[in-house]
């Protein structure tokens, strides 16, 4: 073992010994600390075209950050990054000027030649630039050799070189540039620039929170779902740690360069790909600035196709990470994404403020408070699909004297006669901000905690109302109060009285009927009611939330992961509870007759393309529908062919949505093999055999891999149970137990 991997090794062991690599309680956020007025910043990176140089010094200027970071490398001397440099100096940004060596010459240090050039670039460029930029961030991503290409000599080599150059131009120095939580890591490398006096200003590490996929949940990836909840290590823990971390080595000060959330990874499950990368971007940075750690905290690219706040448009992505080398801008335009429009909000609510603490204990729901000479503002969020009701967080008086901001910082205020429904806004996994006069102290109710049992689709369109009273409670979805009200008024328990048998859609366990909507005039909705339960059902569905709350919940998560089905609009249930029929499930009604059920039933009798859908089309587009429902984890259980509606695209291929969705299970990784065998027995049960047979080997392509030897036993077995239930169901006993 080498000099420096002894010294690397022994300071990580001494570390550990000592308990620095722990912290009780770091989960937590300390209060009184002030955020910086500047404590966010941006990367940005050259374009040859002058008009899109124009339009992103545009945006940033819109964006409101004081900082902007900026990768240099050899041979942007004289070119588009030179250019752009001098005009973000002009404009009087703080500029943060990341030296990087190239990759190919990142690979042959500590090579006398690749030093000589890392040398004379360092130099050059300090002398040139030096006067105007605010500090300098040296090397790249040292501990993802394949991105940045150092060893442990050649990183060494290269530090020693951009520091000796830093420190005689008096600039402050960043680095050592880690990316993730990897504090062994940290330790290490700052132990080998303590013992050879090349310490940096600024401790640098990219804190990203992708791998944990949400900013503050425990982090999965240290020990393992089992062990996340006891070792929490949360963002705020992570950036305490590392705090701690760089002050033990004589670098108190720490600051996260860059972090982002890559749209195709968000898209592995969930849809809403731009708003959720918002709603991260916000949660981020509202839990760096709570942490009282960073002194700054940076994002990724403000203009790319994968990440940035700016959307540059389809580019191939290159090689290297944009972590490591944010090179150029390319593309025509650049559209505005919601996360630029979070970004700008925070920098507007944040920065220069001062922190008085996280007001929440329940690990689902998230309030953290900040004031300045004028406002006291809380930012309110839960964890995703869960929800929180305004009046079980605050009182009535409080809600009343606050303004409400959305994410994105725009005003909810309503007015007029529906204004009071305002404060029956329902927190979701898209951040809120409530702002009162400084004079104001709103506190929050002891117990604030999600709604138990509640999922919701927070980026569905219009917002998410809670309504309690006396009798009854419940959610509606609406574009503002005064729809809300409106739907409340038609939707009362008093008068979801089932039709007739005759004139509902369906009557057996539960009543299915249409009412007007009055959201929309000819508009129709669809009401759900249980009106009869099995001995057994009525023993075990005490033990869950009401059947209409577990039909939202499993629409709310079909949307969320980006499949479709009919709209939830309500639900409501009695409070007390003791009668399983009196609650209330509303969807939008959904036009067509329609189904997987009939549309294989026709086949069987001989039709070759009833609806101008052929088998073939049919088998392959429901086998990429129901692979990408169960990769993104969800197991419907009642997936019959009725289930499954179709409606018939302008290009005249099948588009699939499902109803009847109180039965859906979800899991955190994809639907296990033995369920969705389960759920593709009940989907293709009228098909006939050869058909089945097609439709598995569809589902097989679409997924990628066979579905192994058990799947024509599994759908024969489910053959089976069905043919006995018919049976069972002709008997008198049965009918006794139905009656």
């Amino acid at each position: 073992m080498s000099g420096e991997r002894r010294e690397f090794a022994w300071a990580i062991v001494s570390a550990s010994v000592r308990g620095r690599l722990a912290m009780r309680l770091g989960h937590l956020p300390p209060a009184g600390h002030r955020v910086p007025e500047d404590f966010t910043s941006v990367a940005v990176a050259p374009t040859a075209d002058p008009n899109l140089e124009d339009a992103q010094l545009a945006r940033l200027a819109e964006l409101g950050v004081r900082r902007v970071r900026l990768d240099f490398t050899y041979g942007d001397a004289g070119g588009p990054a030179e250019h752009l440099l001098e005009r973000l100096c002009a404009a009087g940004y703080r500029v943060t000027l990341h030296l990087l060596q190239p990759f190919a010459a990142a690979r042959q240090m500590p090579a006398a030649d690749a030093c000589e050039e890392w040398a004379r670039f360092c130099a050059a460029t300090l002398t040139r630039h030096g006067p105007r930029i605010a500090e300098v961030e040296a090397t790249s991503t040292i501990n993802r050799r394949r991105w940045a290409g150092y060893n442990v000599r050649g990183m060494l080599a290269a530090w020693r070189i951009a520091h000796d150059a830093v420190r005689r131009h008096g600039l402050p120095l960043a680095g050592p540039s880690i990316t993730d939580f990897e504090p062994a890591l940290n330790v290490g490398v700052l132990a080998l620039l303590r013992r050879r006096k090349l310490l940096p200003d600024l401790h640098a590490d990219n804190l990203f929170c992708e791998r944990s996929t949400e900013p503050e949940r425990w982090d999965h990836k240290i020990l393992g779902h089992w062990a996340a909840p006891w070792i929490s290590f949360n963002l705020v823990k992570k950036a305490r740690l590392l705090a701690r971390v760089g002050a033990d080595a004589g670098v108190p000060r720490l600051i996260s360069p860059a972090a982002f959330w890559t749209l195709p990874r968000i898209e592995r499950v969930l849809a809403d790909s731009e708003e959720k990368q918002a709603d991260y971007l916000t949660r981020y940075f509202v839990l760096c600035a709570a942490s009282g750690a960073l002194e700054r905290a940076g994002w990724g690219p403000l203009a790319c196709h994968r990440e940035g706040l700016l959307d540059n448009g389809e580019e191939p992505y290159p090689e290297l990470e944009r972590i490591t080398h944010y090179a150029r801008v390319d593309g025509a335009a650049l559209r505005v994404r919601p996360a630029f429009r979070a970004m700008a909000a925070c920098n507007r609510l944040l920065p220069g403020r001062l922190y008085e603490g996280r007001l929440s204990r329940s690990q689902g729901l998230e309030i953290h408070a900040f004031s300045d000479a004028e406002h006291r503002i809380h930012a309110v969020w839960t964890m995703n699909g869960l929800a929180a009701a305004l009046p079980e967080l605050y009182d009535d008086t409080d809600l009343t004297a606050a303004e409400l901001l959305d994410r994105d910082g725009n005003s909810l205020t309503d007015t007029g006669a529906a204004a009071s429904r305002l404060a029956t806004l329902v927190i979701t996994e898209s951040p809120l901000f409530l702002r009162w006069p400084i004079a104001r102290r709103p506190a929050v109710r002891t117990g604030a905690s999600p709604l138990r049992g509640v999922t919701v689709h927070a980026h569905g369109q219009g917002r998410l109302y809670y309504h309690r009273n006396a009798a009854w409670h419940g959610m509606v979805r609406a574009q503002d109060g005064a729809e809300a009200d409106l739907l409340l008024e038609a939707l009362d328990p008093s008068r979801l009285v089932p039709p007739a048998r005759q004139a509902a859609l369906r009557h057996a366990r539960n009543a299915i009927w249409t009412l007007d909507d009055p959201r929309h005039a000819g508009g129709k909705l669809v009401v759900k009611q249980p009106v009869k339960h099995h001995l057994h059902k009525k023993l075990l569905d005490r033990l869950k939330p009401s059947k209409a709350r577990r039909s939202w919940n499993g629409a709310c998560e079909l949307l969320r992961r980006g499949v479709a089905t009919a709209a939830p609009v309500a639900w409501l249930e009695a409070r007390d509870g003791g009668d399983l029929t009196r609650n209330w499930y509303v969807c939008d009604y959904v036009e067509g007759g329609l189904s997987v059920g009939s549309l294989f039933t026709a086949y069987n009798r001989g039709q070759a393309a009833p609806s101008g859908i052929t088998p073939a089309t049919a088998h392959a587009r429901l086998a990429e529908f129901l692979v990408r429902m169960h990769n993104r984890g969800l197991f419907f259980r009642d997936l019959s062919g009725g289930n499954i509606l179709i409606r018939v695209g302008e290009d005249g291929a099948p588009e699939f949505s499902l109803i009847d969705t109180a039965r859906i299970r979800v899991y955190r990784g994809g639907v296990p093999p033995r369920h969705r065998l389960s759920d593709l027995a009940r989907a293709c049960h009228k098909l006939h055999p050869a058909g089945r047979l097609e439709f598995l080997a569809a589902y097989a392509a679409a997924l990628g891999r066979p579905l192994g030897a058990f799947a024509r036993l599994r759908l024969g077995l489910y053959d089976f149970k069905a043919s006995l239930k018919r049976r069972l169901r002709k008997t008198r006993f049965y009918q006794s137990l139905k009656r």
